[in-house]
């Protein structure tokens, strides 16, 4: 039995990498994601245009990579491989292209092909140059052929992106909360694009249900529901619970009955809010705030506010549900409720910040030159540099999105299990000088997944962890593919 487990293992790890997650996940990151970071950002609008115009907008319609190539002093391009970037201190990185197109009026004044950037490169990924080399062509390269890749190189110098654990987004959490005014608390964090927005549910003493997100504390959750254009008392009953009647919805029911129409409710958050302005000004700042922060996931067109009135129905059923005793709490600390972010998940990010940062800034050069009387080519404003220093910066000191510190860092070589270890590691988001007993603790969730011995000790024990040998991470689905699939199978969309 000992003799066929070893040539399983052997087996299995000939055609396996410890870091093929990882590559995937740049693979991902690079074929789709930067698609995806692209048609967030569209068509750019300026608000300062020449007189004679009436609609000037500036549109990304596609963006590219190549693969890995360096350009001499003399001007002259030609591929890199990793040695060399290690040797003469260079970044291995895949020159990025946008096209961008301006419109006057609606039609096409120009069109061009511009490079925006440099993004670093992973090794061993699909757009390295080292991608399906044998062990021969590799040592003929300068590389080791027992090399696992799944880092960058930055500057001549090899750093590792960090896995970072963190709570599951867009999913509804129910817990009890012994400190607080409400005996149990509903979290969601809603994610779109570059937003997290935290969303808190809570039933204080007076029986009432209460919302909190961005910008918006404490609204009752059937004002809400009515904001949203659920008004039918029948209707929201029904959809909390089809087979029960809870006291507690038609307490809430009966307390809200003199909101009859979506503007009244609109209206009352508003003013609970503290929006001063006339009442048209007031609908439509409330009208915004309830489309951009309330659930961003499920949508921020106005026909998707009765799609959050259904899912606020659901969680309502579940606080209910977890405060009677007919379903558990959730555990924090269970893997099911926890998301891991990879290298590809990580640059997204960054990505994202950054291309928001790349628009600011050519916009605010179009305007300046327009301010002067004058109405410039796109190809003058956009800063091809701005975008390479910002994520070779953060790629270089290890400062990412949100402030948070240590994501890359410099792979340790003192031999080659502490390299495979390094970029194996899993770190949590969570605070090293707090407590935090649970979350520091071995779950029987990680069995498989994390390794139970690897850990350091002090005050990083159980929140720097790495992942076990076998262990591999699958990549997020595509919405779309998988609500066909369940489609397919009998589910009914909700209309």
């Amino acid at each position: 039995m000992y003799k066929y487990g070893k040539i399983l293992m052997q087996k299995y790890f000939a055609e396996q990498s410890f870091v093929d997650s990882d590559i995937e996940s740049f693979n991902q990151f690079m074929d789709k994601e930067l698609n995806v970071i692209l048609e967030e950002n569209k068509e750019i609008v300026p608000t300062i245009i020449p007189h004679n115009i009436d609609d000037f907008r500036i549109k990304l319609d596609k963006i590219w990579s190549v693969k890995p190539e360096i350009t001499e002093a003399d001007g002259s391009k030609r591929n890199i491989f990793p040695m060399e970037a290690r040797l003469r201190k260079l970044t291995y990185s895949a020159p990025t292209f946008i096209e961008v197109s301006a419109h006057i009026n609606g039609v096409q004044r120009e069109s061009f092909v511009t490079q925006v950037g440099n993004i670093p490169i992973m090794l061993k990924s699909k757009w390295c140059h080292l991608h399906n080399m044998n062990r021969n062509e590799l040592i003929e390269n300068g590389e080791d052929p027992d090399e696992p890749g799944g880092y960058f190189i930055i500057n001549g110098t090899e750093k590792v992106l960090i896995t970072i654990e963190d709570l599951a987004s867009n999913k509804f959490l129910v817990e009890e909360d012994a400190t607080g005014t409400s005996p149990f608390v509903g979290k969601l964090f809603s994610e779109f694009g570059s937003f997290k927005i935290p969303h808190t549910m809570e039933k204080l003493k007076d029986g009432l249900f209460y919302i909190t997100f961005t910008r918006v504390k404490r609204i009752p959750a059937l004002v809400l529901i009515k904001a949203l254009g659920m008004l039918k008392d029948e209707e929201i009953t029904r959809y909390i619970s089809d087979d029960k009647q809870y006291d507690e919805v038609i307490l809430n029911l009966i307390e809200f009955a003199s909101i009859k129409t979506e503007e009244e409710a609109v209206d009352y958050i508003a003013k609970k809010v503290g929006i001063t302005q006339s009442k048209e000004v007031r609908l439509e700042r409330m009208g915004e705030i309830l489309d951009k922060y309330l659930m961003p996931h499920i949508g921020i067109k106005k026909e998707d506010r009765i799609f959050k009135a259904y899912n606020l129905c659901k969680m309502i059923k579940k606080f209910i549900m977890v405060s009677r005793g007919d379903l558990n709490t959730d555990d924090k600390d269970h893997y099911m409720n926890k998301r891991l972010k990879l290298a590809g998940d990580l640059l997204a990010d960054l990505l994202r910040l950054n291309l928001k940062v790349l628009i600011g800034d050519l916009l605010y050069n179009f305007q300046r030159i327009v301010k002067r009387g004058k109405f410039p080519s796109i190809k003058v404003i956009i800063r091809d540099k701005l975008l390479t220093q910002r994520i070779y910066s953060s790629m270089a000191t290890g400062t990412w999105v949100s402030g948070r510190k240590g994501i890359s860092q410099r792979i340790q070589r003192l031999n080659y299990l502490e390299t495979l270890s390094h970029l194996q590691r899993v770190v949590s988001p969570l605070s090293a000088s707090q407590e935090n007993f649970e979350a520091r603790e071995l779950h029987s969730t990680h069995l498989g997944r994390l390794c139970p011995i690897e850990t350091p000790e002090g005050t990083n024990i159980g929140l720097r962890k790495n992942l076990a040998l076998l262990c591999s991470i699958s990549q997020g689905s595509d919405e779309n593919e998988t609500l066909k699939q369940l489609k397919n199978f009998g589910l009914k969309a909700v209309k």
